[in-house]
């Protein structure tokens, strides 16, 4: 019954082999030019996919990805799962507590970078034509949350990533944007969360009933799963009767992550959101220890395979040849830039935070990376916006993100600090030293 030809298995572990390794290739590549890893993930999906195979060796592209029916399902179900685990990590790394010190920057920042950047983003709809970028199935309102999100949104991985490969993830500044993004993110994915309960509406129109009821269904469902859920975990798990968790330390905590994806599937609020919430829930619910235990055998798992494979297929889904503004993408990306680093700035400055503080803090909260590509690739899959509009997310966030790890690298490498408190900063790069290691055991 659930069974794959020999010849069929076989063209599509080529396919993904050859997908896989490009993603892995320029992303270290991307790494060595100090980009951040991402951009060169989707750049193997943008070589191997219509944009540059598809478009001078159109036969070899349709032989490798679209060699028999099921390869495009096959694929798709990888690209699922790796939205899945980028979520997932991304809400292991929530962070809800502040240094007492930092609380009133950190505070906010939140309500400066999201509620101001939310309604700026809402209100440009009404400059240009959104019906251009229509998704199949027709719901402006939903179009227009999703453009608010991405003006606002701000990268949990992608910035945690930055300050990991710049050595300054202990830093005060790390710290405080860590914690920022995390809440931030949370309440822009609620919204999300709400556009997705729109266009899964069975009735097919909007009305006020159905807002109120997508947003209450929202609300409680994330309001379970970051207080209750957690509670109910730190009481269960440890439990001898608990044979699950004792058969499979691993195995436990990916069954609580696909249930309460699959929930918030049924509740139609976002396959998506409940990933997110299964980390944050996560990361309450367990000491420092065993959570630390987790996440690395996590994201061992989801950083060598599914993590790339998704970026590189988000570039394999785009068409930048054929169904690409560059225009407006342009108009866009300084938009976006500009409203989210002003906003920024100016919350900082209004809090008596220094020039070279408030840059730093508009910088660094201007990546979008992975939540930015998320939001487009769950915007597309759900029917919001068309492919046009989808390339110029994917891109708005790949930029922003490349911008963000210019300035602060700049800045360090300048001899500058970040914030008060980083002013003896000492750079400790993990991964170079994890990586000396391991070739020296290799001679």
């Amino acid at each position: 019954m659930f069974s794959l030809g020999a010849a069929e298995l076989a063209r599509f572990l080529f396919g993904m082999v050859v997908l896989l390794a490009a993603a892995n290739l320029l992303g270290y590549i991307a790494e060595r030019l100090t980009v951040p890893r991402v951009i060169g993930e989707v750049a193997g999906g943008l070589v191997l996919g219509p944009t540059v195979m598809g478009t001078w060796f159109p036969g070899a592209f349709h032989w490798l990805y679209q060699g028999f029916p099921a390869e495009g399902s096959l694929f798709g179900l990888i690209y699922q799962f790796g939205i899945i685990f980028l979520l997932y990590t991304a809400g292991m790394k929530f962070q809800a507590r502040f240094a007492k010190s930092d609380v009133k920057t950190g505070v906010a920042i939140i309500v400066g970078s999201t509620v101001i950047p939310f309604l700026v983003g809402w209100l440009s709809t009404y400059l240009f034509d959104p019906t251009q970028f229509l998704g199949p199935k027709d719901n402006i309102l939903a179009l227009k949350i999703v453009v608010a999100i991405s003006i606002a949104v701000t990268s949990i991985p992608v910035i945690s990533k930055i300050f990991s490969d710049l050595g300054i993830m202990h830093s005060r500044f790390a710290k405080i944007i860590v914690a920022v993004a995390g809440v931030h993110d949370l309440i822009l994915w609620v919204a999300l969360a709400i556009a997705a309960g729109l266009v899964s509406s069975r009735s097919g129109h909007v009305n006020a009933w159905m807002v109120s009821q997508s947003l209450v269904v929202t609300l409680a469902f994330l309001v379970v799963c970051i207080v209750i859920l957690p509670w109910l975990l730190r009481k269960i798990t440890s439990k001898r009767a608990n044979f699950l968790f004792r058969a499979s330390f691993l195995g436990y905590f990916l069954v609580i992550l696909f249930a309460l994806s699959d929930i918030a599937g049924y509740l139609q609020v976002d396959v998506m959101y409940g990933a997110l919430l299964a980390g944050v829930a996560t990361r309450f619910s367990l000491p420092e220890p065993l959570f630390k235990r987790l996440e690395q055998g996590v994201q061992g798992m989801a950083f060598s395979f599914f993590i790339p494979l998704y970026f590189a297929l988000v570039g394999m889904n785009l068409n930048l040849a054929k169904q690409f503004d560059a225009g407006f993408f342009v108009l866009y990306l300084i938009f976006a830039t500009i409203v989210q680093a002003a906003v920024v700035y100016g919350t900082c400055r209004f809090i008596r935070a220094d020039k070279l503080t408030s840059l730093n803090f508009a910088a660094a909260m201007n990546a979008r990376g992975g939540p930015g590509i998320v939001l487009s690739s769950t915007a597309y899959s759900l029917g919001i916006i068309n492919q046009n509009f989808f390339a110029i997310l994917v891109m708005l966030a790949l930029v922003t993100s490349w911008m963000a790890g210019w300035w602060l690298r700049y800045v360090l490498y300048s001899g500058k600090r970040l914030m008060p408190g980083d002013e003896e900063l000492v750079i400790q790069r993990v991964n170079e030293e994890v990586s000396f290691d391991i070739a020296a055991n290799l001679k």
